[in-house]
């Protein structure tokens, strides 16, 4: 996506995107201004479980969030994204953790998403992406992505075929979701 992507995507729904900054250098030396370092957006969707199998360019229209639907009882999750000079501090799991609160303070169903398998690049010629899937899920294997999906409270409802436009992991991706678990049962609260 593109900075027009990103702008356009505070005008259609502004609490669905989260910033994380930092104010500190890798190195702990001070930065002014804080720098971003982190991002996760999604919007609002009527997402039906039993027909999930979509691509992530149809979902996101193109980069513009075109299917928000501000009554849509689902969060989508659509980006997450972390510098890599600040991965493993738990900057991902806190934009994880802002969507659930959002969720939950939206009376939203929860978030679903297709998520990357950057891992399974190292396993396509052994494994099918099910079983790759699956062995995440087990424990018997780790996978950058998913894994810490798993650990955030996600779970797997299947594999997307041709999700991505990723050679290296031929397209597929995980359906994940989070179930809110205070969600009351109703359509979910205006943002307004």
């Amino acid at each position: 996506m593109r900075a027009e992507h990103f702008l356009h995507h505070l005008e259609v729904f502004p609490e669905g995107t989260f910033v994380a900054l930092a104010d500190a250098a890798p190195d702990g030396a001070p930065l002014s201004p804080p720098r971003v370092v982190g991002l996760g957006s999604g919007f609002r969707t009527e997402f039906d479980l039993d027909h999930p199998d979509h691509t992530f360019g149809e979902i996101i229209d193109g980069g513009w969030f075109g299917h928000h639907d501000p009554h849509g009882d689902w969060y989508y999750g659509a980006d997450v994204s972390v510098h890599p000079e600040y991965r493993r501090r738990g900057i991902g799991g806190r934009l994880y953790d802002a969507r659930k609160a959002l969720c939950r303070h939206l009376d939203l169903r929860g978030i679903v998403a297709g998520g990357a398998l950057p891992g399974f690049a190292h396993h396509k010629h052994a494994l099918s992406a099910e079983a790759y899937v699956a062995d995440v899920v087990a424990g018997a294997l780790s996978d950058p992505t998913l894994s810490m999906q798993l650990r955030h409270g996600f779970e797997v409802l299947g594999v997307l075929e041709a999700y991505l436009d990723d050679a290296a992991a031929d397209g597929w991706a995980s359906l994940i979701v989070w179930r809110n678990p205070d969600w009351s049962g109703g359509a979910g609260r205006s943002a307004a």
